[in-house]
Formats: structure tokens, sequence, C-alpha cells
């Protein structure tokens, strides 16, 4: 327990240890520990799913860590484009006893996107899916491979699929290649909402702490049954999906893609304790038709990150399905997580603030001017430091240098405040602050305000250039019933009644849909683009 803080410093929490380990290593130990548990469970949940002992998993992991060993050298990065195949998972345990960084790629990637991935962090091969919802992947490789000369192999899932099998051999044991927890695990590719995104290279030993320490505080052990609808490009997905439910001997039930009925059904048919995801996906698990006629009672703790998680939204799971909700807040670089609310916190805890940083890591709020320490309650930009940073943006080292100052400190770009118990609130975007009139306004508190409102699905607010004031605040409103909507007047006296005149929007927008990020945040430019790319047309 840390002393009551008076300015928004918080120390390291050394009370947990941190581990050695790496990718394979923690599977390798998991099943040890309990070979014939269920670790995975994915592919069509709906029809006939593939099912994976820890002993299995290990298995066709070593067998895939052979094949990948005899094409390419340790150090060597290797890209996986696929959807939340079980091949996924198996290919990524493959790689952590290879040696070999995973390069995580978006199935939904087109040519450009992918040319430019695989060209930045240098592959040396890709193993892909042929296509995914629509999206013809093998055509597309075709047409970027010539342009990328250090791309030696090209590996279908079929093919993978043939060669796994046929590398028995005579041993079952991995490659004899030594892995240390400093080595680069995987690149993970920033959503890239401004320019061109950018190659986080993380390391065994963050990933795989970050991931247990997670794991530790949600409550995962080995009678857990987690239902995860995170990509698996992304690390809330392969990093505090899967190796935080199976380094706590639990079992993983991976969404191949979010849909609420087959995540509803999912959660009844296996008996989930546990759900993630992103906010976007908990609101359309509630909204479905069928909602009320699902046995959701095993369920125990709900956990979204990703994108900013309004409080009412907290309050109406927990009362709806009977759970603990608990928000985690990270970032890539951080490998992710950074904080987390505990299961015993008050509610108003679990629906206001992000909870304390994790074990290990070190938090800091700063001022974006003078780069000062804020006092306890004041706002200003969410540092991190510890384990968990990631070694810096691939052959990117300005870039780096602008994420990470000479003392470590990786800069969020995340407006927060810190209680004097160490409790995170995000305020917002840096980026995303609105100055209207020449006063400071955060639309975190605005969204709070009107996700309240019973008629407003979704809310998403933002700011606009303005000539007299600077900017104005703009609301996009998703309609909860698009055939009786609130009326701007009625969300406007809404507002009024606990905001400010200059905080209060001065223009409502109604979308049918918000413009996402791969990892479920709402791209606030983007929204604010088509605005002011109307206006202009006018």
């Amino acid at each position: 327990m840390h002393n009551e803080l008076t300015e928004s410093y918080w120390p390291q929490d050394t009370s947990a240890s941190l581990l050695d380990t790496h990718v394979g290593s923690v599977l390798e130990a998991s099943q040890a520990a309990n070979p014939d548990g269920i670790a995975f469970i994915g592919g069509d949940l709906d029809g006939d799913p593939t099912i994976l002992t820890y002993s299995e998993l290990l298995d066709q992991a070593r067998r895939l860590a052979r094949v990948l060993a005899h094409r390419f050298d340790q150090g060597d990065r290797v890209a996986m484009w696929a959807s939340n195949i079980p091949e996924w998972v198996m290919v990524e345990f493959a790689a952590g006893l290879a040696g070999i960084t995973l390069v995580t790629v978006n199935p939904g990637y087109q040519p450009d996107e992918l040319r430019y991935v695989l060209d930045q962090s240098e592959a040396s091969g890709i193993i892909y899916e042929l296509a995914f919802r629509g999206n013809p992947m093998k055509q597309h490789l075709e047409q970027v491979a010539p342009d990328l000369p250090l791309l030696r192999h090209q590996i279908s899932i079929d093919e993978l699929r043939e060669l796994a099998h046929d590398a028995t051999g005579s041993s079952s044991a991995g490659p004899d290649r030594v892995v240390k927890p400093t080595d680069a695990a995987q690149i993970q590719y920033t959503s890239g909402t401004t320019g061109f995104p950018k190659g986080a290279q993380l390391h065994h030993l963050g990933i795989t702490n970050n991931a247990r320490l997670f794991g530790d505080r949600l409550g995962f052990s080995d009678s857990t049954v987690c239902v995860s609808g995170m990509p698996l490009f992304h690390t809330g997905g392969c990093v505090l999906g899967v190796l935080g439910v199976l380094q706590a001997g639990g079992t993983l039930v991976q969404l191949q893609q979010f849909d609420p009925g087959v995540t509803l059904r999912a959660i009844e048919r296996y008996r989930a304790t546990h759900l993630t995801g992103v906010p976007s996906m908990l609101i359309a698990c509630m909204e479905h038709p069928d909602f009320d006629t699902f046995d959701l009672s095993s369920l125990e703790v709900v956990c979204a990150g990703g994108s900013t998680v309004p409080a009412e939204l907290v309050r109406r799971i927990e009362k709806t399905l009977g759970v603990a909700f608990c928000i985690v807040y990270g970032q890539t670089e951080a490998s992710p997580a950074i904080t987390l609310a505990r299961q015993d916190d008050s509610p108003t805890d679990k629906a206001e603030t992000l909870g304390p940083p994790l074990p290990q890591v070190e938090m800091k709020i700063i001022d974006p001017e003078t780069g000062e320490t804020t006092p306890v309650g004041v706002p200003g930009e969410l540092c991190a430091r510890g384990y968990q940073v990631m070694l810096g943006y691939y052959n990117m080292p300005d870039k780096t240098a602008e994420a990470i100052d000479a003392d470590g400190w990786l800069h969020t770009g995340d407006l927060a405040f810190l209680d004097s118990r160490g409790y995170a609130t995000i305020t917002g975007r840096l980026k995303d602050m609105i100055i209207r009139g020449g006063e400071n306004i955060y639309p975190r508190e605005i969204e709070e305000v009107l996700f309240k409102h019973p008629a407003v699905a979704e809310v998403a607010v933002t700011g606009i250039p303005d000539h007299k004031l600077g900017e104005i605040v703009v609301a996009f409103i998703r309609d909860a019933d698009p055939e009786n909507p609130a009326s701007d007047q009625e969300l406007l006296r809404h507002c009024r009644e606990v905001l400010a005149a200059q905080k209060t929007p001065s223009r409502w927008e109604r979308v049918t849909s918000f413009p996402m990020t791969s990892s479920g945040k709402i791209q606030k430019f983007a929204l604010a683009e088509q605005i002011t790319g109307a206006d202009s047309d006018r």
C-alpha cells in the first residue's frame, strides 16, 4: 500500500515479482502444471470448434517452431496476416519458441497498407490466410510481393497445416534456440489515426509479465473460462487474452470475429466466467434482441478497454449481469496494460476511475507545457515507466525519442489526473482537448453526461475550428431508438443541468455508426473531417 499522495506520482509497487519468462516458456510451464486441461477453444464456435488441451497446443506450437526455425534465422521478423483462427495462437507460441519476432498484421489491410507494414518491418516471411470477410488477401499479397525483396517465404495457412503435420520428426521438443526475455517478441503496428502507423517493438519480458499481472488482478485462475472478442493482431487479444488466460492455466474461448449473438451463445455454452472486449462490443451484446433469453449466470467479471468506457455503461452492465466490471487502461507501447481497477473496488471507483497502476509500473501526470509533475487532482499528460515499455519503434529513432524521453518515461498522449490514492481518471487525449475561447474543455466529461441520457446509445464529442472562439464543441450521437430520438434541445437541456454553458455542445450530429480504429477506438478526427469537409463544400 502507498501513502496518500500529494503530487501525481505513483512509485513502483514491487509486491509482485517480475519473472524471466518468454512467450514459449510460459506455455511450457502451463502445460507442465495442467497437461490435460483445456487451453483453447476457437474456430467455428457455433459449429465444430477447435478444442486443444495444453499438451495438444504445446505439441502444435513445437511442431510449427521447428518449421519456422528451418526457414528463418533467430531474430527474423515474420508477419502473421490472419483472422482469429486457431493457427494464430499456435504461431504466436511457435514464434516465441523459435526466437522469431512476430509482426502482427490486420487481416482487413489493403495492398498499400500491407506493403507498408511488410516493408517497414523488413519482414523475411509471411503466414497468411487466403481471404477474410471478402478481403482477397492472397491476391493482395501477390500484388505487393514483387516490391519486397526481403520477403523470402510466403506460407498460406493451408500450407502451414501440412508442414505442421509433416514436422513430427524424431523429437517432440522445439528448436534448440535460447530465447532471452529481453529479445523482441512482436512488432505491433499502432492504429495510425494520423500519418503512417509505427511498429512498436515489444519484448518477451514485457508482454509475458504484463499479461500475468493483468490476469492476477482480474482474477484469472485454472478455473477461468474467458470469452474474448479482441482481435489477435492487437495486444488486447494476443497478449492480455492469450498470454493472460493461458499463464493462469485457464481456458480461452476465442471468437473468430466479433458477433454479439456468437458471443452470448459462447458465454452460455462454455459457462464463461470472464468476458473481455471493447465498449462497442459490450453495447452490441446488450442491444441484441434475444439478450434476455441467454443464461449468462456463470459470468463473474467483465473487462473492457481499448477506448474510454462510459461510467453509465459500467453501472448498466454490473446491474444487468450481476458481475464485477473492471476497466483496463493501456497503450500498445506499454505491452499494453498500465492501470486496472480491482474487482473489490467500490462501484464508484470501478465506474468513474481506471483504478491504480498494475504492479511494477511507475506512473506520473505532468503539465504538458512545463513537464512538471502536477498536484493531485490536476489533469495533465499520463506518463509511465518500467519493465513493460517497448524497445522502441522499429527503425524510427526520431519517433521513439518523441515517445520515450531520456529518463525512460513513455509519454502516452492521454490526459488524466490522479487522486490521493493513485487512482487514475482519463479526461481525454492531449490532441482531442478542445480550446474554446481560451478555455480547455475535456470531451470525456461531456460524453459521460450525454451517455447517461436513455436516448443516447453511443456518443463522441470533439471540437471543430471556429473563427470567433477558436473551436466549438460538437456532439455526435447514435440514437438508442432512431424512431424516437431525443431532440437537440432536450439533449442541450440535459447537459446544462450539470455542465457550464461553454462545455455544452454547440452543434449536434446524428450517426448510425462511428468510424473505428482496429483496436476499437472512435476516430474523432474522421468525425471532425466529415463536418469541416461538408462545411467547406457549401
